[in-house]
């Protein structure tokens, strides 16, 4: 692979955020049905106990496929490739240690931190379901680490689609046939919560026999890349072989460090569940806090992660980059991949928060139809989030990959005891779920700001504004004008289905145009994106460059 190609950041991060928005999208239309068979209680239970999961698979790796993808290619970039194997071997040992650790921690424990900690008991079962998961995503996380630090995404985009359509499928299945024995089981025991706890069991089985699918698919991906890197491994006979007690050392003290900030930037929904389960119990609302937040995760959380997606994808595919050009000491590239990757990030998050804004009725009641209210509201307050949290995503990453990787942990907890504050006077002060939805965007603000504060002093880096926020928000707003008028003229003419539809399809060219013609967008920018060419050729046939 030529250096080119392997320093392309938008070329790499933009394959691995397609792949994640399909992923999004596809975890998106199965949560439709879902909501459908298990209601929103069945959604609190799988929620909360999915919540446990991710704190879970945090602590155990999820910090592996940064510390290889880090490890792998601060390596191959001084062709030491027999070190790079070795780092490899080396994760995937921790990988099966710490998975298989933390899936028997799960399988024990799942009734008393079910019952004790987060006070929804029913979510027991969906999350003693989810264990053997543990273990399949903590080995299926080094091979994509491997992949991404070797320079191609292509393997860990593929393999999250291929998950996911499993996912898809084994979650509904399951979902259907156990909400059906939940319900003879609630008859007998005359507790009708029975049938969505057997609903979110069944819906549990999705990521598992998802991840055992997308393993399998990085298995063989590897073995056909074997022989290449076996031919590589022999023509490296210079580089001095690291043992494994150091490699190990370095993980270690790689991960540590992640693992602590990606564990108190995770842990949030964690205590959230916490904190507003206990106050609504206490304010007499303990029939009505499980609907509630079935509604805050089934529907808004679900809506806003499509478009953080890229945020993800960016943060994966700069870490290994940046890595990269730190070893060989190319400051000005390392900044000027920063902005490249903040550019591209709010080029789409910025648009996707408006339009989610504006669309937010329309939205809930297409996907949603017999719900209240409730969805509407929190995406409307709400959408914002998307800006913030993908920036506070993105600035992590960079922290990360030029080695500052304690930074990012010390803005986190300053961060979280901030938002574990206002989230529980917002709670005593009757805000309820809102107070939820407030606190999180608080806290990813407060991220953002601590995190460019950090990269700033490290790397002297000053942010472009005009053509990275200013020109994005313009053009965004005027898409978003463009939506509201043509909502309203064709939700009553079309129906809301085509109305949603025909908006979104307006909306992004609206807001393409207002770019390139705000010269937010240039020739450059497009030839550098997948796609980017074609966009270039119909730009100039329209004369708008």
């Amino acid at each position: 692979m030529s250096m080119k190609k392997k320093n392309n950041l938008v070329l790499q991060g933009s394959i691995l955020a397609i792949a994640g928005i399909i992923a999004r999208l596809i975890g998106l239309l199965r949560r439709i049905p879902l909501t459908n068979i298990i209601g929103n209680v069945g959604n609190a239970y799988y929620s909360t106990a999915y919540a446990i999961y991710s704190i879970m698979l945090i602590i155990s790796s999820y910090s592996l496929p940064l510390a290889v993808s880090k490890l792998v290619s601060a390596r191959i970039s001084k062709n030491q490739y027999k070190n790079a194997q070795k780092a490899f071997h080396c994760a995937m040992i921790f990988a099966i240690a710490s998975g298989g650790i933390a899936f028997a921690v799960v399988e024990i424990f799942a009734d008393w931190i079910a019952n004790e900690f987060v006070m929804t008991p029913m979510s027991a079962m969906a999350l003693k379901v989810l264990g053997p998961a543990l273990l399949i995503v903590s080995v299926m996380g080094v091979l994509r680490g491997y992949f991404q630090g070797i320079g191609t995404m292509m393997p860990t985009a593929v393999s999250q689609i291929i998950e996911q359509i499993f996912v898809v499928i084994v979650s509904i299945s399951g979902a259907m046939v156990l909400f059906g024995r939940g319900e003879k089981v609630g008859a007998l025991l005359h507790n009708e919560n029975y049938a969505p706890a057997y609903g979110a069991a069944g819906a549990s089985l999705g990521p598992v026999v998802g991840a055992i699918v997308g393993l399998g698919f990085l298995i063989l991906i590897y073995m056909a890349y074997r022989p290449k890197m076996k031919y590589q491994i022999r023509k490296d006979v210079n580089s001095k072989e690291e043992s494994y007690g150091t490699l190990f050392r370095i993980i270690l003290l790689t991960i540590v460090p992640v693992l602590l900030s990606t564990t108190v930037y995770n842990i949030s929904e964690f205590i959230d569940i916490r904190i507003y389960n206990q106050v609504m119990i206490e304010k007499g609302f303990a029939e009505l806090k499980d609907d509630y937040w079935g509604v805050y995760t089934g529907q808004y959380k679900i809506l806003i992660n499509v478009p953080l997606a890229l945020a993800n994808a960016m943060s994966s595919s700069v870490v290994p980059v940046l890595t990269g050009l730190l070893v060989r000491s190319q400051l000005k590239d390392i900044e000027q991949k920063i902005n490249q990757a903040m550019r591209f990030t709010m080029m789409i998050t910025i648009p996707s928060a408006v339009g989610l804004a504006v669309l937010a009725r329309p939205i809930i009641t297409m996907l949603f139809p017999n719900e209240g209210d409730l969805g509407i509201n929190l995406l409307q307050i709400g959408s914002i989030s998307v800006v913030f949290l993908s920036m506070s995503t993105l600035t992590n990453g960079v922290l990360q990959g030029i080695n500052k990787i304690n930074v990012p942990v010390r803005n986190a907890v300053i961060a979280l005891v901030l938002h574990v504050a206002a989230l529980y006077l917002m709670l005593q002060m009757d805000m309820g779920i809102q107070g939820v939805v407030y606190s999180n965007i608080l806290f990813a603000v407060i991220m953002c700001v601590l995190n460019a504060l950090a990269i700033r002093k490290e790397l002297h880096y000053h942010q472009e504004w005009v053509r990275t926020f200013a020109i994005p928000a313009i053009s965004a707003l005027i898409m978003g004008g463009v939506i509201i008028g043509l909502n309203k003229l064709l939700s009553s003419l079309v129906g809301n289905i085509l109305s949603v539809v025909l908006c979104i399809t307006v909306g992004v060219v609206v807001y393409f145009v207002s770019l390139i013609l705000l010269k937010g967008l240039t020739e450059t920018d497009l030839k550098s994106m997948p796609g980017g060419r074609t966009l270039l050729t119909i730009a100039k046939k329209c004369k708008l460059m």
